[in-house]
């Protein structure tokens, strides 16, 4: 087995946070419920988009989720949204020390035009990139400001659609 690239357990962390967040705006409420016509399937599927997730087990008691929308209170100007895209999910924690932040979103995009928006908006507030561009298949990169605040970008590209993941873990005063 050839290894490209270690992922940081901070890293992995972000993308398995991600990627249980996008599966979860992918189910139903009610599995097994059928829409009984359009007003009603989209009216449903608007409700679940605007609900805040409840915490999961696993996660800290400050965490805070949602589907469809920015958390109240998430970091915009840490990790602002790429204009054309559509949130996903998205979660926050400032009572954890390192706050922690995390965004899925989709856009039509390249893969690579994500990364590059990112890598610009990550380096104005003082990231800066670790050398890696991709772990595997998926494009992926990860910023270091200081000793201990990270970021991660992971990027897949599929059908002309980018989805991508970004995870945050940062001092509470940048979490702004």
């Amino acid at each position: 087995m050839k290894v490209i690239g270690k992922l940081k357990p901070a890293g992995f962390a972000v993308i398995v946070a991600g990627a249980v967040l996008a599966l979860a705006a992918c189910t139903p409420a009610d599995p097994g419920a059928k829409a009984s016509g359009t007003a009603s399937a989209s009216a449903s599927v608007t409700e679940q988009a605007s609900t805040t997730a409840p915490a999961s087990p696993s996660a800290s008691p400050g965490t805070t989720a949602t589907v469809g929308a920015l958390v109240s209170g998430f970091p915009e100007k840490l990790l602002p949204v790429m204009p054309g895209s559509k949130v996903v999910s998205s979660s926050f924690d400032k009572t954890s020390t390192p706050a922690t932040a995390a965004l899925v979103g989709n856009i039509t995009s390249p893969a690579a035009a994500v990364v590059a928006f990112y890598t610009k908006e990550l380096e104005a507030q003082g990231f800066k990139a670790v050398p890696g561009e991709n772990v595997g298949a998926v494009a992926s990169k990860d910023f270091l400001r200081g000793d201990n605040e990270t970021v991660n970008i992971a990027v897949v590209e599929t059908g002309g659609v980018s989805t991508f993941t970004i995870g945050a873990n940062v001092a509470a005063e940048s979490a702004k």
